[in-house]
């Protein structure tokens, strides 16, 4: 009754997780590339401009991936009209990712139609999917719609515009867009959002944003491999590369070891999945995933230059990439298990110490002694949960 005939949502079974689709890993492709290319803008861009720039990239990246992760989430990718809103979605991701390395110069037009062509066009069809019967759902969809296309106006009007005007409309956009999930989709006539409308399958929206984690940890193994491979290979940089690989299997034992499988569990057991989706998976896993970026941009420079002493914008991302990813990471925690980890709050601690001094170190030394510091979160938080296999919300931390 709920699922007639010829509709393209999901069927979900009671106590079965809906997996991920091959369609929905093949759609991920395209954000392996985008995610390099931001890394290499903020390598190209080490500016506070440029660094402001490569943010507004990566919350726009970030934005267009996870709205679709809520939509293929409700809509069914084995259907034939799905799969093919996520093609036609990938011709448009690699518009977008061609475009971000001069999204601030001559293609903004381009990144501007890439990415409302992605939001409006999605949201559209999903509306259009939806049956009839399901009211509350094509309500939603008609809410979401309008908040993204108020917001595509926005990013037009910068993709003609120039220089300081061309950010302030992007800005404005991406503002526009990420306070609507916290106003509920509130627009005239229709209202707002309720609990119910942003039910979702929690499995699968808690291995989609896992997969993303992987897309993020691959691009850094990606760049430090490419980057040692151009180089002439010396004992420093060959221990910057040995440094890095352990801080990245590091970041992944933090997230993976016990933090995606506990959010898994909670979220698919929650009674408000969609509540917990939109915090702990829409808005807590941007720093995760941006802490991992940075990291990757740390990589390639210490990589290049592991000697001599740590100028201020390789201490600021050996530094910020691990700080971000477990500021990230503690606030997840928090969220899904109700506590805070001490380890992860000792981590943090640390690397704010470590930034003290960052300067007077060679930028090998920094960065192996970051990657440390996240090997110690990671054995830390393991060892101490081992006797909490079921934490519960409380005033106790690990």
């Amino acid at each position: 009754m709920d699922n007639p005939r010829g509709a393209l949502f999901r069927v979900l079974e009671p106590n079965q997780r809906s997996r991920v689709t091959f369609v929905e890993l093949f759609f991920d492709l395209v954000f392996v590339y985008a995610v390099t290319q931001i890394s290499h803008y903020l390598i190209g861009h080490f500016t506070p401009l440029g660094a402001a720039q490569t943010a507004a990239l990566f919350l726009a990246v970030w934005w267009v991936w996870v709205y679709t992760a809520w939509v293929t989430n409700w809509l069914d990718p084995e259907k034939a009209l799905v799969r093919g809103l996520l093609f036609a979605l990938m011709l448009a991701g690699l518009v977008l990712s061609m475009s971000i390395p001069r999204a601030f110069e001559d293609r903004g037009l381009w990144f501007a139609i890439a990415y409302a062509a992605m939001q409006v066009g999605r949201t559209a069809f999903w509306l259009t999917a939806t049956p009839p019967q399901r009211s509350a759902v094509r309500l939603n969809a008609a809410r979401i719609l309008s908040w993204l296309s108020a917001s595509a106006v926005l990013w037009l009007l910068g993709g003609f515009a120039d220089g300081s005007a061309r950010m302030a409309l992007w800005g404005a956009a991406l503002t526009l867009e990420y306070i609507s999930p916290a106003v509920r989709f509130w627009i005239p006539g229709l209202g707002g959002s309720t609990v119910d409308d942003w039910m979702v399958e929690g499995g699968h929206m808690a291995e989609r944003c896992a997969l993303f984690i992987i897309i993020a940890l691959g691009e850094s193994i990606v760049v430090t491999g490419a980057t040692l491979a151009e180089l002439d290979w010396t004992g420093a940089n060959i221990a910057a590369f040995a440094g890095a690989f352990v801080g990245t299997v590091a970041m992944w034992a933090v997230y993976f070891n016990r933090g995606a499988e506990a959010g898994s569990e909670v979220i698919s057991r929650s009674t408000q999945s969609g509540l917990m989706a939109r915090s702990a998976y829409t808005y807590l896993h941007m720093p995760i995933v941006a802490g991992i970026i940075v990291s990757a941009v740390s990589d390639e420079i210490v990589l290049k230059h592991p000697l001599g002493h740590a100028d201020w914008n390789t201490a600021a991302t050996t530094i910020g990439g691990p700080f971000v990813f477990l500021l990230g990471t503690i606030l997840f925690k928090l969220r899904i298990r109700g506590f805070l980890q001490l380890s992860h709050g000792a981590g943090l601690l640390a690397l704010i110490g470590l930034s003290w001094f960052a300067t007077e170190l060679s930028p090998l030394v920094l960065s192996a002694l970051t990657s440390v510091l996240l090997a110690i979160v990671a054995l830390w938080e393991t060892l101490s949960l081992r006797s909490k296999p079921e934490p519960h919300a409380s005033a106790t931390s690990a």
